[in-house]
């Protein structure tokens, strides 16, 4: 079985050549994952470095977006040019940790490569203040869903690609991790849950979750969204 890991970067020059020497490292032995960067619209060298890297190894393969679309497009763009039967994605930006995603791998091949399991990450070790913004939001969530839904925004999610055929309209921002995981409890998959970390970020600085009203502004666009998504999964229950 085949496996493509989807990593969407966006100015991302500095961590790229660091992502890949990891992913070199962990996939020394193996020839059946494959890395793919969705350059998404980055205005600085990230094309450039992702064509030469893309020259040297093997398991890596880029696609480039001219104009950015949103992290959410940009995972969808990835899901849609790989054939692999399983699929993930992580960030590119290393605030996830590529040794986790494979992980995330090896729990799917002991299961039997099902169709039906949907494995996603936990994060472990995390600053309190972000923990109880967390745990505020799955308490939200799991009651308006009706469904238990922790960790929403953790990485990596990984399941069969035949999950995607339940896919209709997908949002284009980092929602699309509270879509995915919110479609496989609405249509039954077996979840796996199991702790990663994320690191500190080293390279650049990010401009999604920084500060106390960056935060908000995430977590008012995730309840809007939440409504919507209800709406739209004629399913719910």
């Amino acid at each position: 079985m085949n496996f493509t890991i989807i990593a969407p970067c966006f100015n991302e020059e500095e961590s790229i050549p660091d992502l890949v020497n990891q992913f070199s490292d962990l996939l020394k032995n193996r020839t059946n994952v494959k890395l793919l960067i969705v350059n998404n619209g980055s205005t600085d060298n990230s094309k450039e470095i992702l064509d030469r890297l893309c020259e040297r190894e093997s398991f890596l393969e880029s696609i480039h977006i001219e104009k950015n679309i949103g992290y959410g497009n940009g995972v969808v763009a990835g899901l849609r040019s790989t054939k692999s039967e399983f699929v993930t994605w992580m960030y590119g930006d290393l605030q996830s940790r590529p040794v986790d995603t494979i992980k995330a791998i090896e729990m799917m091949e002991d299961e039997g490569f099902p169709k039906d399991l949907y494995i996603k990450g936990t994060r472990r070790g995390r600053p309190f203040f972000d923990q109880c913004i967390t745990l505020m939001m799955s308490i939200i969530e799991s009651i308006y869903f009706r469904r238990t839904l922790y960790d929403i925004n953790s990485s990596p999610s990984l399941f069969h690609r035949d999950f995607l055929n339940y896919w209709d309209n997908p949002p284009d921002d980092h929602s699309l991790d509270l879509y995915a995981y919110s479609l496989a409890k609405n249509y039954n998959l077996r979840m796996r849950r199991f702790g990663v970390e994320y690191p500190p970020r080293v390279y650049g600085v990010t401009s999604w979750n920084y500060g106390l009203r960056a935060k908000f502004v995430m977590t008012m666009r995730f309840l809007k969204y939440s409504i919507k998504l209800k709406k739209e999964i004629k399913n719910f229950k």
